[in-house]
């Protein structure tokens, strides 16, 4: 598998001090953790309207939109894609309702 994320958290680490009249990511984090959210809420929103439709090119599209802005809204409170996969991997191997429960 490509490692396209590694390299787009790494770019979009590296635009944290870029100038936000001339970066998209640097205007979004500038903006703060919470309209980061927010961003990435209508990106999410906008992929299950394009799922329930059915036209996979506009889902694909959509999904891609709603992964960069998941990996921006991590960055504006310092959650690093490494500590996310870490946590994938933690959970590997581990039933899905077996790790619900352990939550609580």
């Amino acid at each position: 598998m490509s490692d396209i994320l590694s390299r787009l958290a790494a770019t979009i680490e590296a635009r944290r001090g870029a100038d936000p009249e001339t970066s998209h990511t640097a205007r979004l984090l500038a903006k703060g953790p919470e309209k980061c959210a927010e961003k990435f809420g209508e990106e999410a929103i906008e992929a299950i309207i394009e799922a329930t439709k059915g036209d996979r090119e506009k889902l694909t599209s959509e999904a891609a939109d709603a992964i960069y802005h998941l990996l921006v809204m991590l960055a504006a409170r310092d959650v690093t894609l490494a500590d996310v996969l870490a946590e994938l991997e933690r959970r590997e191997g581990v039933s899905g309702v077996a790790e619900k429960a352990a939550r609580s």
